[in-house]
């Protein structure tokens, strides 16, 4: 099966993210993203805090939030991310992404994202029917992150055998 993004994708918003607080749990996050110590056989976990701005066509305001990461013994950091959006006019948007941050060796990653939206908001409900996707560019080192966030029109074309 091969997945074709439709020319219909639209970017939502960008992020301009940076860590807050990190809570660790046993794995100094500073060796984790340095290469000195690597996740033992039964992974790591980290709280990472973060707040930032919001801009774009579609939402402005600011966010603020938690990653539940999870680092896999094998390198693989999966992302389980809680926030909130309030926009400039005063609304509040519940945000929840997952999905997983590609580190490179020169303390740079990229992070895929799949994210939901729920909001009562009128002006907003829009959202609540969207499955939103993100590309994202971080330097682990500076604890800074930048989003794109897209409403994904996808459609599938079947493989003729």
């Amino acid at each position: 099966m091969n997945i074709n993004i439709n020319e219909n994708t639209e970017l939502l918003f960008e992020e301009k993210l940076h860590l807050t607080n990190i809570t660790e749990y046993g794995l100094k996050w500073s060796e984790l993203t340095n290469g000195i110590t690597a996740p033992g056989p039964e992974g790591a976990r980290f709280d990472l805090d973060f707040e930032g701005l919001v801009h774009g066509p579609k939402i402005n305001g600011t966010i603020k939030g938690t990653d539940y990461l999870e680092v896999r013994a094998d390198g693989k950091f999966m992302l389980n991310i809680q926030a909130a959006v309030i926009t400039d006019d005063g609304k509040r948007i519940a945000v929840r992404e997952d999905g997983v941050l590609y580190p490179h060796l020169n303390g740079k990653a990229h992070i895929q994202l799949n994210l939901q939206f729920q909001t009562h908001y009128p002006e907003y409900r829009w959202m609540n029917n969207i499955q939103g996707w993100a590309i994202c560019e971080v330097d682990m080192m500076r604890g800074e992150v930048n989003v794109k966030v897209y409403n994904g029109q996808f459609e599938t074309i079947a493989e003729t055998a």
